[in-house]
């Protein structure tokens, strides 16, 4: 049953509709995000000139991984199928909250602002999108610092002894690190979110609903532009929130990050993990898309149903 285009949701209703498709598709690929977080704090053990013999030397090293299938694998050989789903809850949570908040702020703005605006060119779409993306990594950090922290642990605690132990090393702005690179990085939803409206009204100009497999086209296609432009900060993101090994340099901040993955890796180290992480993110933001755009739809068909029964009760008083 189509749903008119002119009628739109509360904030509220793209907030839920936002974090239901979140969770959905990040259970489903979580595998795959926890083999890029892997390859992305780990570092290399020398120097060496010839890249290749280097990482034959520790493929066979069980902490080592050379590609998200060597990572899948070697985590599958050591703990069995609950070591791909190391740090799941966490990561749920932190997404739920993520999309929700994000969703929440940014239909919050973009109805706020179409009220006086009602045609929104690129620019404004990706500004919309960077700011409600900052507001919700904000909040949110916190969840994504714990979780990271349990992904690269060797022993993982439960999300809230993680989240105690982060306080008890670095007192509470612990669960704010990399909080500047994520306030960075809010440029990722922005090219996604805002790409992903631009090419629906390129690719589907007048299409009042989409079907799931246009949602996930359009999802897929803007976050691998975003991952591309943005993987040297998500990389470094990642090495300032993880627990560094013993011997092992501890980052202080994501330029700190950058400046040793291009001096001790070159190019090749800045986009670490670019494979699972496009991978993940297509899969991901194709879902999420594809199941967001399912439940938005749904919610209106409520919202409809209960003012008809409204109407319906006023009439019969």
């Amino acid at each position: 049953m189509p749903v008119p285009s002119k009628e739109v949701l509360p904030p509220w209703g793209y907030a839920l509709s936002g974090a239901a498709g979140a969770v959905l598709a990040n259970t489903i690929v979580y595998p795959l995000d926890l083999a890029k977080t892997k390859l992305q704090v780990q570092k290399k053990k020398s120097l060496a000139s010839d890249q290749d013999t280097l990482e034959k030397g520790q493929a066979s090293n069980e902490d080592y991984y050379i590609s998200t299938a060597d990572a899948v694998k070697k985590i599958y050989k050591k703990g069995g199928v609950p070591a791909l789903y190391t740090g799941l809850p966490g990561s749920l949570l932190g997404v739920a909250s993520t999309n929700f908040a994000y969703f929440y702020w940014y239909g919050f703005i973009r109805l706020a602002y179409q009220r006086k605006y009602p045609s929104i060119s690129t620019a404004m779409e990706l500004i919309l999108g960077a700011i409600a993306g900052a507001l919700a990594q904000i909040f949110t950090i916190p969840v994504s610092v714990v979780t990271t922290r349990q992904q690269t642990e060797e022993t993982p605690s439960e999300f809230l002894k993680t989240g105690k132990e982060v306080i008890a090393e670095d007192g509470p702005s612990g669960l704010w690190r990399g909080l500047k690179a994520s306030l960075v990085l809010v440029v990722n939803p922005a090219i996604t979110y805002g790409m992903y409206q631009r090419f629906r009204n390129i690719f589907f100009a007048g299409k009042a609903n989409l079907t799931a497999y246009d949602s996930f086209f359009l999802g897929a296609l803007s976050k691998s532009m975003a991952t591309v432009a943005t993987q040297p900060m998500i990389v470094a993101k990642v090495m300032t929130q993880s627990k560094p090994k013993a011997g092992e340099k501890r980052f202080n901040s994501f330029i700190d990050a950058l400046a040793y993955l291009f001096k001790n890796e070159g190019m090749r180290g800045l986009f670490k993990g670019i494979g699972p992480q496009i991978s993940k993110g297509v899969l991901v933001q194709g879902l999420l898309f594809m199941f967001r755009d399912q439940v938005e739809l749904l919610i209106l068909l409520i919202f409809r149903a209960v003012r008809t029964w409204r109407k319906k009760t006023a009439l019969l008083k």
